[in-house]
């Protein structure tokens, strides 16, 4: 009786392991799992996925008895969170809605999955793409976006709230927040200094998140103490090293001097002292930089590299590429003063930028790609970002955490992290990117909210470029 009591609960149980459900849509096998934050190597996990979020993180031992739907062994490979573009645009106006759509691949294609868009003149199909990029209908990284920028009377940049008193700044603002962006973005074309520092402590006030450019008749001091939460690149920072910052503001003011004629004197009166007080300053007031140094440098040298052979120039539209004549033409026409000034002025950037990490001034990876910024490329310029990172002194680690983990700080997001409940916006990589930053570019998969990209999927993804 025992026997046969012992062989009918074999077979049970025996027919409840073959019939159990798998506990996961996908597991990733004996992966290396990178703690971005920590710089911390985990060997030989096991990482279940189900949905759009990360269920179970295991090592092998506890992982043995767990089933899923499908299994990616990841032997010899590395996974980590996935990459941040803290500065791109979507720009270009009603003619360039597709070819602006067509580059979200892009960002997927480089393991981008999660991009900042600092201002443009395509909100509402920004918004419709967030909408589709969150129910699945499209592939795309996650947008978080400023909307239109504010500005002053006769912006620059078409689509710009323009404002020139306190009742356009309100009115700004309230736009602004029935399109419930993410962050207000302040540009500085035409805008007066008392309306810039007043737009910064409005938004401020109503709890929103700034950033910006910085008009040269404004301070960096005056800035910070009015509440910006980061600046855009690096020209507004390097003013507020320069011993003269007072007097090269006053001279902007009363239109004695420009912005770009204001640089070569910025450059030539930096003082250290100057510097160290204001990266204490960025510091102890948690004020984010972005540096931008790849547009800087691809700016910069327009005069001497030719870029018809880039290989992304394919992906970009036509319509894209005719939008990079107006640096390319300025580029050309400058005077040989300026050409040298430009290029000392990139120098400058790169030690600048390392100065300001070595100081604990919190950093944001940023491209600065889109239209109109020529040969800077949607998801390939973010690596290129990060080389010039590590370029400037920066470790592997302290660039990559520039990327996911400062841009969620800044936006107030949650931490991207690998572990129960995250969500599941993930890059597999062939080989260590803490040991060489170049290896973020060697990538073997991407898992954006719980869909797997394969290799093979993800070169389709990049021939689905604007120009394909």
């Amino acid at each position: 009786m025992k026997f046969i009591l012992s062989a009918v609960l074999g077979v049970l149980l025996l027919i409840s392991c073959k019939t159990r459900e798998p506990e996961a849509d996908l597991v990733i096998a004996h992966v290396n799992r990178i703690d971005i934050e920590s710089g911390s190597v985990y060997p030989n996990q096991f990482i279940y996925i189900t949905g759009d979020r990360i269920t179970l993180v295991l090592d092998s031992a506890e992982a043995a008895q767990l089933d899923a739907k499908e299994t990616l062994d990841a032997t010899g490979k590395y996974l980590m969170t996935g990459l941040w573009d803290n500065h791109v645009h979507f720009r270009g106006g009603d003619s360039l809605i597709t070819e602006n759509k067509n580059l979200l691949n892009l960002y997927i294609a480089n393991g981008i999955t999660t991009v900042r868009d600092a201002g443009g003149d395509l909100t509402n199909s920004v918004q419709d793409w967030q909408n589709q990029i969150e129910s699945g209908a499209l592939t795309g990284p996650e947008i978080y976006t400023s909307g239109p920028k504010i500005d002053g009377p006769g912006a620059t940049w078409t689509g710009s709230l323009e404002v020139s008193g306190e009742a356009e700044i309100e009115a700004a603002l309230d736009s602004l927040q029935q399109l419930n962006v993410d962050f207000v973005k302040i540009y500085d074309s035409t805008i007066s200094a008392e309306n810039y520092l007043e737009a910064i402590a409005k938004s401020e006030a109503r709890g929103m998140i700034t950033s910006g450019h910085m008009p040269y008749s404004v301070t960096v001091e005056d800035a910070v103490k009015s509440g910006i939460d980061a600046m855009e690149h690096l020209y507004y920072v390097l003013k507020g090293c320069s011993a003269e910052e007072k007097s090269i503001t006053e001279a902007v003011k009363t239109g004695e001097a420009g912005f770009w004629s204001s640089l070569d004197r910025v450059m030539q009166t930096y003082s250290d002292t100057t510097a160290q007080n204001t990266f204490k300053m960025l510091r102890d007031q948690d004020v984010f930089v972005v540096p931008t140094l790849h547009i800087g440098h691809t700016l910069s040298y327009l005069d001497e590299e030719n870029h018809t052979d880039d290989s992304y120039l394919k992906y970009m539209g036509p319509g894209i590429q005719k939008t990079y004549a107006g640096r390319i033409n300025s580029a050309k026409n400058a005077s040989p003063e300026f050409v040298v000034m430009r290029k000392n002025l990139d120098s400058a950037f790169v030690k600048l930028a390392g100065d300001l990490h070595r100081n604990g001034v919190k950093l944001l990876a940023g491209s600065d790609c889109g239209a109109f910024n020529s040969y800077v490329y949607p998801g390939k310029s973010l690596h290129q970002e990060l080389q010039a990172l590590v370029d400037a002194g920066l470790t592997p680690l302290e660039a990559l955490q520039t990327s996911a983990l400062n841009g969620a700080d800044f936006l107030k997001k949650d931490k991207p992290v690998i572990q129960a409940d995250a969500v599941a916006d993930l890059v597999l990589l062939n080989a260590n990117p803490l040991e060489n930053i170049e290896n973020t570019n060697d990538l073997f998969a991407v898992i954006k909210r719980g869909n797997l990209y394969s290799k093979q999927d993800l070169e389709d993804l990049l021939k689905k470029g604007s120009n394909q």
